[in-house]
């Protein structure tokens, strides 16, 4: 084949894949419109006064968005790079540093929690690090686990200062709800007691440690245990619904019980954005880890519930997915992963979790990727 044939191939390839990134170009304006339509109507029904979103199709933002209002007192509009308290979500980071330092030899995931923590009862020995990891241990919800008794059993007082050990000997002196690995029960108190042993094993608070692992090499620039007293650039107010209107969430908790692992995080969507592109390769954990932690954990009677470590895990049609919604403050947000169509949707919310379903926007933003998925997204299931 001479110069001049070579020359003409590569040239009508160019043309081709210019015609087809135009094409695929339009399609997404086309599904990004359909997508403000949605969220929209949703914060509409739903009352929201602001959303972040984005949208990740193989490890790159195909949308990232704000819509209404991250401060309604002084009229700031939610924006993509607007920080939001992520609550939960922070678990999955949690148990992938548990996961890392399993990797590295240094903690065993089936090592009983007696091992790093000497003063549990005995009985607590029977806890393994991986039923704290899967909400199997039996640990009691310490603030409760229904909106009626949060914050309401006394255990610890939210307005106090605490250190870790004596948040966990306080946890510790509470008996367990059932026989570790028999049933399945939301904790945590659990992932409480993984962010002190995090520090235990490394000597570096576990907000810290994420830092230097994760937050800082995936370039997500704005993620940081959440604090009531500094100062946060972009950060958006939390609010409740009272009576049918908008309130100022009111709560208030001491530094120490506020920054604890199981749920203290505040980032951007574009964080999240940048965390689900890590998590497509091997920076994070090695691809076993990854799957272990996306497997429904098994119970002793030889059921299975459909969450891993860190993660929910669903299926809308045939579409693998691993999601995780996070609440408090007055926020309320979820990472969806449509792991085998390596779409990721993150939304974030400044509503309360009881008067918000972030499952809804995440469902209809999905339907409209996926079509095929329409029904069968997972929803909120309280």
């Amino acid at each position: 084949m001479n110069i001049v044939h070579v020359w003409r191939r590569a040239l009508a390839l160019a043309i081709a894949m210019t015609f087809a990134a135009s094409a695929n170009a339009k399609h997404d304006s086309a599904l990004s419109k359909e997508v403000n339509v949605a969220v929209l109507k949703q914060m509409k029904d739903q009352k929201i006064p602001g959303v972040s979103i984005a949208i990740v199709r193989n490890g790159a933002v195909i949308k990232a968005a704000g819509y209404g209002l991250a401060n309604l007192e002084v009229g700031a509009p939610a924006k993509a790079e607007t920080i939001f308290a992520a609550g939960s979500i922070t678990k999955q980071f949690v148990a992938s540093a548990i996961m890392l330092l399993a990797e590295q030899g240094k903690v065993g995931i089936d090592d009983s929690i007696a091992k790093y923590f000497p003063e549990a009862p005995v009985s607590w020995k029977t806890v393994t690090i991986r039923h704290l990891l899967t909400h199997t241990s039996g640990a009691p919800e310490v603030g409760g686990n229904t909106p009626e008794t949060l914050w309401t059993k006394g255990i610890i007082d939210y307005h106090r200062e605490y250190t870790e050990d004596e948040l966990a000997r306080a946890y510790f002196a509470q008996p367990l709800e059932f026989e570790p690995g028999t049933k399945w029960s939301y904790s945590n108190t659990g992932y409480e007691l993984l962010g002190f042993l995090i520090h235990r094993v490394t000597g570096t608070y576990y907000g810290e440690f994420l830092r230097e692992h994760f937050f800082a090499p995936f370039g997500m620039t704005t993620t940081r245990v959440i604090s009531f007293a500094d100062i946060v650039l972009n950060r958006a107010s939390g609010y409740e619904v009272v009576d049918g209107t908008w309130k100022n969430v009111r709560l208030w908790q001491s530094e120490s019980t506020l920054s604890t692992a199981e749920g203290s995080l505040l980032m951007s969507v574009l964080d999240l954005a940048n965390w689900d592109a890590a998590l497509n390769t091997d920076r994070v954990l090695k691809h076993a880890s990854l799957e272990a932690m996306w497997t429904p954990v098994p119970l002793d009677d030889g059921s299975a519930y459909p969450g891993g470590m860190g993660w929910f895990i669903a299926d809308a049609r045939g579409h693998r997915i691993v999601f995780h919604t996070g609440g408090g403050w007055g926020f309320y947000a979820v990472i969806s992963r449509y792991l085998d169509d390596r779409l990721t949707i993150i939304i974030m919310t400044n509503i309360d979790e009881t008067h918000a379903d972030v499952m809804k926007i995440a469902a209809d933003i999905a339907a409209i990727y996926l079509p095929d998925t329409k029904g069968a997204n997972p929803i909120k299931d309280w």
